[in-house]
C-alpha cells in the first residue's frame, strides 16, 4: 500500500485535490473529518477541550460551537491554537495510523491519501518523521492573496459581504496561515500549484496520479 500524505495552507485547494484523487480510486481519510468526529461528545477528545477551554464553547445541544472554539484558539492577543492541537492531533494520527493498518491488511494494493493542513508543522504527532508516516507528500501551493480569497468567498458562501466583514475576514485567515506554515515544504514533495483555474489543477492531478501508480508496488511484490 502507498501512503500519501496531502497538505495544503488554508485555501490552498488540498480538498480540491483530494477529491480529484478519490475520484480516480485513492482512498482519501480527511483529517478535519475525523478531527470532527473526535471533537463529538462523548469522545474524550469533547472533555478534554472543556476542560481547557471552559463550558463557553459547548452549544446547547452539547456539541462544541465551533465559532467559538476557533475564536479562543486564533485570538490575536492570545492564541491559543497550539493548546488545541495538543488535545486534537494526537487522537487523530492514532485513529489514522489504526485505519492505514487495516487497510493495508484488506487493501494492500490501496493509494491511501491523508488530507491534513499541518502534515509538516504539527508538534503534537508520535515520535519520529513525518517521513516514518508516509511514502511521498503532495503539497497543494497557491499565493497567499489568492488562498486568503479562498477563504473569505468559502466563508460568505455566496452572500454579499460588507466592507467591515471582508477585512475580518481577510484578517481572519492572515491569522490562521500564520500558525499553518504547511507553505515551508521539503525539497523532495511533490507540489501541485493551485494559482490557475480547475482545468489546469486537474491536468496536475492526473500527472500526479501516473507518478503515485508507478510508485505503487503491487502486494506480493515488495
Amino acid at each position: 500500500m502507498l501512503r500519501v500524505g496531502l497538505t495544503g495552507d488554508l485555501g490552498s485547494g488540498k480538498s480540491t485535490v483530494a477529491r480529484m484523487l478519490a475520484e480516480r480510486g485513492a482512498v482519501v481519510l480527511s483529517s478535519d473529518e475525523m478531527g470532527r468526529a473526535l471533537m463529538q461528545p462523548g469522545q474524550p477528545a469533547h472533555a478534554q477541550i472543556v476542560d481547557a477551554f471552559g463550558s463557553d464553547v459547548v452549544a446547547e445541544d452539547g456539541s462544541l460551537d465551533r465559532k467559538k472554539l476557533a475564536a479562543l484558539a486564533f485570538d490575536s492577543a492570545r492564541p491559543r491554537i497550539e493548546e488545541l492541537n495538543a488535545i486534537i492531533h494526537p487522537a487523530v494520527i492514532d485513529a489514522q495510523a489504526e485505519q492505514l493498518a487495516e487497510m493495508e491488511k484488506t487493501s494492500p494494493d490501496a493509494i491511501a491519501v491523508v488530507e491534513s493542513a499541518l502534515i509538516f508543522s504539527t508538534q503534537h504527532g508520535p515520535r519520529g518523521s513525518w517521513r516514518d508516516r508516509f511514502d511521498c507528500v503532495l503539497v497543494v501551493d497557491a499565493p497567499e492573496e489568492v488562498k486568503i480569497a479562498r477563504f473569505v468567498d468559502r466563508i460568505a458562501a455566496g452572500r454579499p459581504l460588507s466592507s467591515g466583514e471582508r477585512e475580518g475576514f481577510e484578517a481572519d485567515a492572515r491569522r490562521r496561515l500564520q500558525v499553518q506554515h504547511a507553505t515551508v515544504y521539503p525539497g523532495d514533495c511533490i507540489v501541485l500549484h493551485n494559482d490557475g483555474d480547475v482545468e489546469f489543477l486537474e491536468q496536475q492531478v492526473a500527472v500526479v496520479w501516473e507518478q503515485l501508480k508507478a510508485m505503487q508496488k503491487p502486494a506480493g511484490k515488495r
